[in-house]
């Protein structure tokens, strides 16, 4: 297993920028992933990490070492791809067996008329075999060793791709999208055994997604990205309570974060909607800011009850509910003088507040909201402070 490091990777095609200086360690052993929308450079990146791409600035280093002279499988490094790239001729011990059959046998031994006559082949394919049946029972495909890809499953086919960089012994796992094109059903499925296998390995393992999900399910550090840098590097908990900015906060999260109109009131609170709530900062009376509210921060009640102390109240009008089952998940149209729409995740509640066209009244505690400034950045914690005695570190929790 080996650690990985990028030292000011860019990437330019022409004159287009698509990777902007990029530094990252990734500890040995370590699960991280790339995550981000189409385009933002977390797949050029990978590519060039497996030695695919060229970068046009910076250094790849591979436990300790620069891999930037190195040919592809001269990294140690092994890529699954989004689309298994399996071979349709070949049986599945074939595809798994054929990177061991590429590097120990040589051209003589591979030939399909002169390879009966090496002695040494036929104990090399011995040894080849023993290493493909150990990883075959591993994923859990040791009876679809002599089916071809088309017989196959999604879910099978992508273990077999799998169990191709598997039996390479790589020092670094490399997957680009690798469930993508599987239901929704065995994807679940398939991040519990991409999680379970790196326990199992040990090893290093650099994922490429844009589904959050899966970002936040299996990895130990998540590198969200956009327009070719990184703008966030942490744990998946501390991405979704602590986002670096308003672009972080609308990544991650289901469903996305509210964000609401805000600014500095004259007591350099934070104003909203005309009420200043309880969170001091040190910005200019008058500045923009933008407050983030989780849906599942805020709960709904009939207009008229009673909210908890030190909650900040709104009233709207229910536009639609989604229900999925253990939960609704609630779209609210804020009445005057506030504006705009709210997303609320709620317990199952009575028809009374469910049924679309009521009023209702939505509350938040104000140590739920995420303030961000007019530039789209996360307001430092040591620019915000507790107030009237409320014993609220600003925007560092999640949840009332």
């Amino acid at each position: 297993m080996a650690s990985v490091e990028l030292k000011g990777v860019g990437k330019s095609f022409g004159n287009v920028e698509v990777l902007s200086r990029i530094d990252l360690d990734i500890a040995d052993g370590e699960f991280l992933t790339l995550v981000g929308a189409s385009g933002c450079g977390k797949s050029t990146l990978l590519r060039i990490i497996a030695g695919l791409e060229v970068q046009s600035t910076g250094s790849v280093l591979i436990d300790g070492a620069p891999v930037d002279h190195l040919r592809p499988h001269e990294r140690r490094v092994a890529m699954v791809f989004q689309s298994y790239a399996l071979y349709p001729h070949m049986r599945v011990f074939g595809n798994i067996a054929l990177p061991l059959v590429m590097s120990r046998l040589n051209l003589f031994e591979r030939l399909p008329l002169l390879r009966a006559l090496s002695l040494r082949r036929r104990r090399v394919m011995r040894e080849i075999a023993r290493e493909v049946q150990a990883i075959a029972e591993q994923l859990q495909i040791g009876a679809l060793l002599d089916r071809r890809p088309a017989q196959l499953s999604g879910g099978q086919r992508q273990r077999v791709a799998l169990g191709r960089a598997m039996v390479r012994r790589p020092a670094a796992f490399l997957m680009d999208e690798p469930l993508s094109n599987l239901d929704a059903k065995l994807r679940v499925h398939m991040r519990s055994e991409l999680a379970d296998l790196h326990a199992r390995l040990g090893a290093t393992f650099i994922y490429v997604t844009h589904d959050q999900v899966e970002a936040m399910t299996m990895s130990n550090r998540v590198a969200m990205m956009d327009s070719g840098a990184i703008l966030q590097l942490g744990r998946p908990s501390e991405l979704y309570a602590r986002p670096a900015s308003v672009a972080v906060a609308q990544f991650i999260g289901t469903p996305a974060i509210n964000l609401l109109p805000a600014r500095v009131g004259s007591q350099q609170t934070v104003e909203l909607f005309g009420m200043e709530l309880p969170i001091r900062i040190r910005q200019p009376i008058g500045a923009q800011l933008t407050l983030g509210i989780r849906p599942e921060s805020i709960s709904a009640t009939p207009v008229g009850s009673v909210t908890r102390s030190g909650q900040i109240a709104l009233v709207g009008r229910l536009h639609r509910s989604e229900n999925l089952g253990a939960e609704h998940i609630l779209h609210v149209d804020l009445a005057a003088p506030a504006s705009g729409s709210v997303t609320c995740k709620v317990s199952v509640e009575p028809d009374r507040l469910v049924d679309a066209g009521r009023n209702v009244a939505i509350a938040f505690s104000p140590s739920a909201c995420h303030v961000f400034d007019a530039d789209g950045w996360r307001v430092a914690d040591a620019d915000m402070q507790a107030s009237a005695g409320a014993d609220l570190r600003a925007i560092s929790a999640v949840g009332s």
